[in-house]
């Protein structure tokens, strides 16, 4: 029996190196990979569904499956993920100093689809106590005019939503015609050291520790998704590229965590790798629904609150039940 040929676009990762340069197998699959931005992925995937298997927005794909889309499923691998209280950016000179101040103020974001402003909205309101509706919202391009929804929203009552389409959330900002942007990518302007655009939160990495010790929320940003057809032919497609992929992650953490050698070129990168396992425990990038329940369940309240899903879904309506269980010995 000839195996499955399966297209795969996902960024490559380290933790998914070994899995689409063919290092690992997926039992049964022959893959060719795609190797492109995630921006493009994103978009190339949700308009034209070109490839087979997808890198995914957490957030695009819940809106879609809270609507009825059952073009895709995701199996449970999230090799993206990251804290977002890094992504909130004032000006230098403005009257944001800390978060509580907020509230009442003009505040931009690229898309309110967006997964990191799912979190980061979800943090305003339930950390910091600041209700959707007290917060006058601007939807822009980070660097670039002409940005737009990829999803239908639902944007609760009384929320005051406006699209800009003709200045970036940077030119807002600079102009202080917004008092903050929340954006998972940094403003081209900050990256470039124009003093003007600072973070709220500078010391962010306390602050983001903290919020984990808290909630125990480590943010999803990227899921992996098969299309529907692909699963209804080859159902047991789902657990083996479920397996590859932990696979994969499994040997990436050892590499980081090798005190013998520098597999990063980052200084002390083993000893932040055993930073993290002292802080999230030995497995600390977990794929799964039950090692993730607690991060699944409030980024899904959060995202039916905001209006991105439309209907409160529960983390098992996200993945096949193939990849929910499985077998013991």
């Amino acid at each position: 029996m000839e195996n499955v040929h399966l297209t795969v676009a996902i960024s490559k990762f380290d933790h998914v190196r070994d899995f689409v340069t063919g290092e690992i197998k997926a039992e049964g699959i022959d893959i060719t990979h795609l190797n492109l931005v995630h921006e493009e992925i994103f978009y190339r995937f949700l308009k034209y569904s070109e490839w087979d298997v997808s890198e995914i927005s957490f957030a695009k794909y819940v809106a879609l499956i809270s609507q009825g889309d059952e073009s895709m499923m995701a199996i449970p691998v999230f090799h993206s993920r990251a804290f977002r209280l890094s992504s909130f950016y004032v000006h230098r000179d403005g009257k944001i100093k800390k978060p509580e101040d907020l509230a009442g103020k003009k505040i931009g974001i690229p898309e309110w689809a967006q997964t990191a402003s799912v979190y980061t909205r979800g943090y305003l309101m339930h950390q910091i106590g600041i209700p959707l509706q007290d917060i006058d919202w601007y939807q822009a391009g980070v660097n670039e005019p002409g940005r737009t929804e990829k999803v239908a929203l639902k944007i609760p009552p009384g929320v005051r939503y406006t699209q800009v389409s003709d200045r970036s959330l940077t030119e807002l900002l600079l102009a202080k015609d917004v008092d903050a942007v929340l954006s998972a990518r940094p403003p081209q302007y900050f990256l470039d050291g124009n003093p003007e655009i600072v973070r709220l939160f500078p010391d962010f990495l306390t602050a983001e520790e903290a919020y984990w010790r808290e909630t125990k929320i480590f943010p999803i940003m990227h899921a992996v998704v098969i299309r529907a057809d692909i699963l209804k032919r080859y159902p047991w497609v789902a657990m083996n590229l479920f397996k590859a992929f932990e696979e994969a992650k499994r040997r990436s953490i050892q590499r980081a965590l090798d005190f013998s050698a520098s597999r990063f070129p980052i200084p002390w990168s083993s000893e932040y790798a055993n930073r993290a396992v002292k802080i999230f425990g030995p497995d600390y990038w977990p794929y799964g629904i039950e090692p993730n329940r607690v991060t699944l369940e409030s980024f899904l309240q959060y995202a039916y609150e905001q209006g991105v899903c439309h209907r409160h879904l529960k983390p098992e309506e996200l993945f096949p039940k193939t990849v929910q269980s499985s077998y013991r010995i």
